[in-house]
């Protein structure tokens, strides 16, 4: 092999006692693990002599990239390997990187001829981000004299803040697609649920999981959140079902892009939930009890209970317990969490396979790709991907809120302005909803409150109006929005 590889720590913990082959004599992988100061899910690179270079792992373990959420870890990793390779078919390694390697690299990325998969100026921005971020640390303890990515001072209103100098020019949103209200719905049906563009069933279709997928469809249309912060999602969390339009919820922290906040979803898309969580999901747990199936799970902890402090209680299988603040709940700990039902045993997470086993968040991405392609072969031109329906949502969020400042308080388009100058923008409401970090301050603390009475005010107006023609106008105008007539 002539390429880096790359694998993560502290997934598996400590091997099985039936464990054969090399990992028979490393049961206690975990305390070693440990020892060394390895945290779960920290990506360790390996060399193609397969040696691993315990200066990288020093790095990764760096406050400045520990503290970075784990969706940037595991989007920051690959690019590295990817570079790391490169440098390596030049013979050189990580630390021997010169400007002149990272100019090459960043020709061969967005131009390179013969390269099978040219990338755009937004995802050349994020390797450079995660390059940059590497070399800092590496300069900082000592391990290399310069960063290979140059930079430049530049000032703004926010302070000086330092730019590479091959950060791309082209970063801009008109690659960015969003659906209508009409649009989402279409897609749904068609790609997820089954039906055919007319609204008849189709006879052919299977069938198996539609209930899931609508649901998790739904669920992320509603509340904006990402595909990680709803594909981790814990039963417990979810809001109780009950005579609203709209609910709001905690998002933990450790799932989350940057810090834990309150999500809004509607009175559907919760009860698609419940009604997946009392059919297809029901079933694949049977299923699963009556194979043994989650007997045979190792690492299984038992969640006891989720505090209204949200604090959160649960036991390994020898019977040890532990407690921590629901914000601290990672990936890892939410696919092998599982709860006592009156039938019995079952996962705690949310969304599962049909075998009955948590379903890992990044399988959404092929469930949309065969909905999109299902849709195309139908003759519709409307597909989605989880970051586009979240981008939907804050669309049809904007829009709405819009008409909803205007028509309550009977605003002018200049009344208005004033008001939003008082009480903040729908704009910075919408962010909000997002989870975005503000270029000034975060405000997750300090407007919460505010920010809540306001959105729950609004979004729970009734004379809010569907704005349907006003998305067929800016779909028909702008391109950038999939409608549907």
């Amino acid at each position: 092999m002539n390429e880096w590889r790359l694998v993560w720590a502290g997934a598996g913990g400590t091997p099985a006692p039936h464990t054969t082959g090399v990992l028979a004599n490393w049961r206690d992988l975990a305390e070693r693990e440990r020892e060394l100061g390895i945290r779960a899910g920290q990506p360790i690179l390996i060399d193609p002599r397969g040696r691993s270079d315990p200066r990288l792992s020093k790095i990764f373990r760096h406050r400045d990239f520990a503290r970075k959420a784990q969706g940037t870890k595991e989007t920051y990793a690959p690019d590295y390997r990817l570079f790391f390779t490169f440098l390596w078919q030049r013979g050189l390694g990580w630390d021997q990187a010169a400007a002149d390697d990272l100019e090459d690299w960043e020709d061969w990325r967005l131009r390179g001829e013969g390269n099978p998969h040219p990338i755009g100026g937004v995802k050349w921005a994020r390797e450079l981000a995660a390059l940059m971020l590497l070399y800092k640390i590496a300069v900082k303890l000592k391990y290399v004299s310069a960063s290979p990515v140059v930079t430049r001072t530049v000032n703004t209103t926010d302070g000086a803040i330092e730019v590479a100098e091959l950060a791309p020019k082209d970063v801009r949103s008109s690659n960015v697609k969003w659906l209508s209200p009409r649009g989402f719905r279409m897609w749904r049906d068609v790609g997820l649920g089954g039906l055919l563009p007319g609204g008849l069933e189709d006879a052919r279709w299977p069938g198996r999981n539609d209930g899931r997928d609508v649901a998790f469809a739904d669920f992320t249309y509603s509340s904006g959140l990402r595909r990680r912060e709803v594909g981790t999602l814990l039963l417990p969390e979810l809001p109780a079902l009950e005579s609203r339009r709209y609910y709001s919820g905690w998002m933990g922290k450790a799932v989350a892009k940057r810090a834990g906040r309150f999500y809004y979803v509607n009175h559907l898309a919760l009860q698609q939930a419940e009604l997946y969580r009392i059919s297809t999901r029901d079933s694949a747990i049977r299923r699963a009890r009556n194979r043994g199936l989650y007997d045979r799970i190792e690492g299984r902890l038992l969640l006891r209970e989720i505090t209204p402090s949200r604090n959160v209680y649960w036991s390994d299988v020898n019977g040890r317990t532990y407690t921590a603040h629901i914000d601290n709940l990672t990936v890892e700990h939410r696919m092998r969490m599982f709860v006592i039902s009156e039938s019995g045993l079952e996962p705690a997470m949310l969304w599962l396979t049909e075998s009955g086993i948590p379903m890992a968040y990044r399988s959404w991405t092929k469930v949309f790709e065969r909905a999109s392609q299902r849709c195309a072969r139908l003759g519709l031109k409307v597909y989605a991907t989880p970051k586009m329906l979240r981008h939907s949502m804050a669309l049809r969020v904007l829009v709405s809120l819009h008409h909803a400042l205007d028509g309550r308080l009977g605003l002018t388009p200049t009344e208005r302005k004033n008001y939003e100058e008082t009480y903040g923008t729908v704009w910075t409401m919408v962010k909000d909803l997002l989870g975005h970090r503000s270029e000034i301050t975060t405000r997750e603390i300090y407007l919460e409150p505010v920010r809540g009475l306001q959105i729950e005010s609004l979004l729970n107006d009734t004379d809010n109006p569907n704005n349907t023609d006003l998305f067929a106008e800016l779909s028909r105008r702008t391109g950038l929005i999939l409608d549907v007539a």
